[in-house]
């Protein structure tokens, strides 16, 4: 397959055929069409190959020359004198990889990263392999682990011996009013793990964890905020279950409102997580744990009408797909979290925290209000500790009104 799968004018297809990237520009297409892309995505890639071809003849340059560098200076001079679109860059760097492949171009330089991004290295390796974390969870502690060494080690591992609680202390008590208590309650379990790391790298003598103070929070200050059965069915509805988009959205908001699954367990679920004999499905929980779950038959009959009329064709093993070219899984639990906050803007709900969590929260509810204990929703729930299922003993309401004492001198 070539180009003429997205352009027919021979006046273009001689014009991106020119340049050192011409004569592979059908292989480049060829990519293309496997990944998925649409008539107007696939032609307006090539056309961004093909003036970077252009560029790089209008330069002398060869195709020797093309790489990451080459890429970033064609980019700036296409803000200048183009109108770039999102697409541009991973258009190249599409092209990049496509070379490659064939041996064409050199393989990518290793990036050797600064006194700081080594320090940022070798600590998420040891949260990954030594403390078992999740990489998004890894990922999450980099933000205030950056803040700190500017701060307090811009010259790298030379200053980790300089470091002192009265260091430790100062840094949280100037940032823990940046954002939220939540997030400061974050940086300073971010603090913690990383002067531990410290400690059992020997860079330290002393454990500078114990130094890090605490942030005060009311917990279960709060009501869940939930959505009656009526509501969680209207979100359903709001779905458009013709289209291929709106049966994959249902059968995420199904996984969401009638198991309870976290946004991150449906962006991981893969087909063989499915066991359709028995009827089964495998969840990849917190901490890589994993439970069976009952396969509902409304769970199972949208799973189905999703992988058998609105799945597009792809290589991945994950069950939801990205809907744009290339039709990889979700990366992480952001595109679930935009379904669920898409589909209740549609439904008409002006709920106070937007996304995947107030299924959650609405399944606890409504089994509360069935008669469940609060042990049975934790097991549903899959909560290691009763202790987080203890919140939604404030949503019953009439069983806590038979608690309250008399308001003194009579009613009010």
């Amino acid at each position: 397959m070539t180009i003429t799968a997205y352009f027919k004018d021979s006046k273009v297809l001689r014009r991106l055929r020119e340049g050192p990237l011409g004569v592979h520009i059908d292989l480049y297409a060829e990519r293309l069409l496997s990944e998925g892309h649409c008539r107007q995505s696939g032609a307006r890639c090539i056309r961004v190959v093909g003036d970077f071809s252009c560029w790089l003849s209008r330069r002398n340059l060869g195709i020797e020359a093309v790489d990451e560098r080459t890429v970033e200076q064609y980019q700036r001079y296409r803000a200048r004198y183009r109108h770039p679109f999102l697409s541009d860059r991973p258009a190249l760097y599409r092209l990049l990889a496509v070379l490659r492949e064939i041996e064409i171009i050199a393989p990518q330089s290793p990036i050797i990263p600064g006194p700081l991004g080594q320090i940022e290295r070798d600590f998420g390796c040891y949260l990954l392999r030594e403390r078992g974390l999740a990489r998004v969870t890894v990922t999450r502690h980099l933000p205030p682990l950056r803040k700190f060494l500017r701060e307090h080690c811009p010259e790298g591992s030379t200053n980790f011996s300089k470091l002192t609680a009265t260091d430790v202390i100062r840094f949280v008590e100037r940032h823990a009013r940046d954002q939220s208590p939540r997030s400061a309650q974050c940086m300073c379990w971010t603090l913690r793990a990383f002067t531990r790391y410290l400690l059992y790298q020997g860079h330290v003598a002393v454990d500078l964890a114990t130094s890090v103070p605490s942030i005060r929070t009311w917990r279960l200050g709060t009501v869940p905020e939930h959505l009656s059965p009526d509501q969680v069915q209207k979100v359903l509805d709001s779905c458009d279950r013709c289209s291929s988009i709106g049966k994959r959205d249902y059968a995420v908001l199904i996984l969401l409102a009638r198991l309870g699954l976290r946004a991150i367990e449906i962006a991981m679920l893969t087909l063989d997580d499915i066991d359709w004999h028995s009827g089964y499905l495998t969840v990849r929980g917190k901490g890589h744990r994993r439970s069976s779950l009952p396969l509902l038959s409304e769970v199972g009959t949208a799973l189905a009408d999703y992988l058998e009329q609105g799945r597009p064709h792809s290589d991945s093993r994950r069950v939801f797909v990205r809907s744009p070219a290339p039709h990889d899984g979700f990366a992480s639990s952001a595109g679930i979290s935009m379904i669920a906050v898409s589909a209740l803007t549609r439904a008409g709900f002006n709920v106070q925290r937007k996304g995947t969590h107030i299924f959650r929260h609405s399944l606890a509810t409504q089994l509360l209000r069935a008669g469940a204990s609060l042990t049975e929703i934790g097991q549903v729930l899959r909560h290691q500790d009763h202790d987080t299922t203890r919140i939604y003993a404030k949503v019953d309401i009439d069983a806590l009104r038979a608690l309250g004492l008399p308001w003194p001198g009579g009613e009010r």
